[in-house]
């Protein structure tokens, strides 16, 4: 029996392409759909291993052409960030909501097992007065971003209902780790790394006590793996460690492993930011036999790295 195929939508971003990585160490064929076939540079390896298929998560032709064949699909595509999606939240839902509906048309049409949706553990509660959020916590996004990531998991369920097409939603955490974006208004660690190392001033939005609970992204892809097949009785797993981290807590670890003195500018809190935000994972560690491994200073030590090694070969080949 041949090997499972596995669709990665959005599989040349960073969680994509670790992902990627990780299934075709695991013996999966892959199939990466994006707009282009430009792989990450430490990735091009892969690529005589994989399947490209190019095209707009919009086109419903070119989705379905990608779907073919395939019994996993690991849904990573988005186009917001919650600071922007209510900016134009008609907008939002088109891109992201509609698109995927009909993704899951498509899914049903080709007798796909499986669908993996990365959902957003870090929006779909909202404001939330828990230690630590469970599965079962009530959900009240503040973002057009966290209301479509819950929509999506609504018509999941619908579909699974109405059509037997089988799901599982991971809500992330805040993910980090090599390979992360370092501009654009998502992903603290990031921006922040990449600030300390350029030696320019850290926004800080409020007083700096907002909560988070940062998870490194092998831990992530782990989670998608050990998702794949899953037959448990659940479909809705937050991902994260259980810990949660202040900024200002966040700030000072990235001093000590970098040895750089941030240069903080405050600014007044944005309506969009939950003030706590740390993920019961328990479900996922009994459920899924998952857990979180890698301590928040290593992960940010490793970033780091990346990041250092990154500049350095870019200086290297300037002229």
């Amino acid at each position: 029996m041949k090997p499972s195929r596995c669709l990665i939508l959005g599989g040349t971003g960073f969680i994509g392409s670790h992902l990627v990585e990780l299934l075709l160490a695991n013996g999966l064929r892959v199939r990466v759909f994006g707009r282009s076939s430009t792989f990450p540079i430490g990735l091009s390896v892969c690529a005589n291993r994989l399947e490209f298929a190019v095209g707009d998560f919009h086109d419903s032709q070119s989705v379905a052409k990608a779907v073919k064949g395939c019994d996993h699909v690991c849904h990573l595509t988005a186009t917001s960030v919650p600071a922007s999606s209510n900016r134009d939240m008609v907008a939002d839902a088109e891109r992201n909501l509609i698109a995927t509906l009909r993704l899951l048309e498509i899914c049903v049409r080709e007798k796909v097992r499986q669908v993996i949706f990365s959902s957003s553990g870090g929006t779909v509660y909202g404001r939330t007065g828990d230690d630590l959020i469970p599965e079962s916590h009530s959900t009240e996004p503040l973002s057009s971003y966290g209301v479509v990531k819950l929509a999506i998991e609504k018509y999941l369920e619908l579909f699974r209902i109405q059509h037997g097409l089988d799901y599982t939603v991971l809500r992330i955490s805040n993910c980090y780790g090599p390979g992360l974006p370092v501009k654009g208004e998502q992903g603290v660690v990031g921006v922040f790394l990449d600030r300390l190392r350029r030696q320019e001033s850290i926004t800080l939005w409020g007083n700096g006590a907002i909560t988070r609970d940062y998870v490194y992204i092998t831990d992530v892809v782990g989670a998608f793996r050990a998702a794949l097949g899953q037959q448990s009785p659940f479909r809705v797993f937050n991902i994260g460690t259980g810990i949660g981290t202040s900024l200002v807590n966040l700030i000072e670890m990235m001093e000590r492993v970098t040895d750089c003195r941030a240069h903080i500018v405050k600014q007044q809190g944005r309506d969009v930011d939950v003030p706590v935000n740390v993920l019961d994972p328990t479900r996922a560690r009994k459920y899924l036999c998952w857990q979180a491994n890698i301590p928040l200073e290593q992960g940010l030590l490793n970033t780091w790295n990346w990041m250092q090694e990154g500049a350095q070969a870019s200086s290297a080949h300037s002229p």
